[in-house]
């Protein structure tokens, strides 16, 4: 088994989730922004966004007792929030094999809202047009072509290790928060739903 193998959280197919929604057995936490979650998310899912999560998982792991299935985009920050919470002790988690996309793609239910940009999509627009216009300006300004550098050498970084620093800044922005997303909030979700 190599090392990736080893570390891998376990997974549940559009499929199985479906199925254990029908049966009640299961609890959804989408780790995306609220501004995604808005957007399309899987009916009686928790959106509880992956810094959120990050800074109080002893909390939130008081209020999950029960299976609980990670979902974001297309997998990659739920898998971020499974190794988070396994190290806070909860023991009966997976993720969804290739996210919300896999889901829709699937043709299972999706509670659509106002749409707005996945962050995905965001950090493109972002560092796209930093590359853009500092190579633009260093026509000016020959020195400002090393921003461009900075920013290939962020992308590579955030590749090699499965994080992106510019996805987590932009996610605190206004536009990505939502004002029903803060501990106390989803933490009231997860304790009405049980009772």
């Amino acid at each position: 088994m190599s090392t990736s193998e080893a570390v891998r959280p376990a997974a549940v197919d559009p499929a199985e989730l479906g199925e254990l929604l029908a049966a009640g057995t299961v609890r959804v936490l989408d780790v995306r922004t609220p501004a995604e979650f808005e957007t399309a998310h899987i009916p009686g899912s928790y959106n509880v966004p992956l810094d959120l999560l990050k800074e109080h998982r002893a909390e939130l792991r008081a209020h999950l007792d029960e299976d609980v299935v990670l979902i974001c985009r297309s997998g990659a920050r739920a898998g971020q929030a499974e190794q988070v919470l396994s190290g806070a002790g909860l023991p009966r988690l997976r993720v969804l094999t290739g996210g919300l996309l896999a889901w829709q793609n699937a043709g299972a239910p999706v509670t659509q809202g106002k749409p707005r940009w996945d962050l995905e999509r965001q950090v493109r627009l972002v560092a796209g047009s930093i590359v853009l216009l500092s190579i633009l300006a260093s026509i000016f300004v020959p020195g400002l072509k090393w921003i461009a550098a900075f920013i290939g050498a962020g992308l590579t970084f955030a590749a090699v290790t499965n994080t992106c620093a510019m996805g987590m800044m932009l996610a605190k922005l206004p536009y990505n928060r939502g004002a029903s997303c803060d501990l106390p909030t989803i933490v009231g979700q997860l304790r009405e739903d049980r009772a």
